[in-house]
């Protein structure tokens, strides 16, 4: 269910494999009105950049050099964000595979100057590939899970690696069978 290569099968070292909390981070910023869209509430844009660059330090962090984003799934906006809010957008990588990594992403915002709890407004899943300096694919370690909560996200992320390879692999036996039939599209 994982591209994960044992050592022996690859004919290279092992790499040693990293904890979690190794690479989790969280990115914090006061949104302003240079953040706004039209309806006055923070543009969807500037959130998920922020998402993706906590996801992109903490791919790096885990990988130990850089790593590029192949892909964002499912970014799921759950409240608006307002000018004066804090937001906190908190990243872990959940799963690994050879070249590869999915980073969990939460967001939170509160309000810059009451004490209120954070509410989380946001959530999404970010894969990033490792590359070396030549932008070829490059190993990473294993990512060990330390809690109950880190073994769920892994096994959950495994089930959507699952369907991301499903749907690319349908999609492609579609656009082949089209072109068969004669379709250029």
């Amino acid at each position: 269910m994982t591209d994960q290569v044992t050592a022996a099968e690859s004919g290279t070292p092992e790499i040693p494999g990293k904890p979690t909390s190794a690479s989790r981070t969280t990115l914090s910023h006061i949104m302003t009105h240079n953040d706004t869209n039209l309806l006055g509430t923070v543009h969807g844009g500037v959130i998920m950049k922020l998402v993706d660059d906590a996801a992109g330090a903490v791919a790096g962090r885990h990988s130990g050099g850089p790593a590029v984003t192949a892909s964002m799934d499912q970014m799921a906006f759950l409240e608006p964000v307002r000018v004066g809010d804090l937001v906190h957008v908190k990243a872990q990588v959940n799963w690994t595979g050879r070249t590869s990594m999915e980073v969990g992403v939460r967001v939170l915002a509160e309000r810059w100057n009451e004490s209120a709890p954070p509410t989380q407004v946001g959530s999404a899943y970010l894969v990033f590939a490792a590359v070396d300096a030549d932008g070829k694919p490059r190993r990473v370690p294993p990512v060990i899970p330390e809690t109950e909560r880190d073994k769920r996200r892994n096994q959950e992320a495994q089930i959507r690696r699952t369907h991301r390879l499903a749907r690319r692999r349908a999609i492609k036996e579609l656009r082949e069978k089209r072109a068969a039939e004669g379709f250029d599209d």
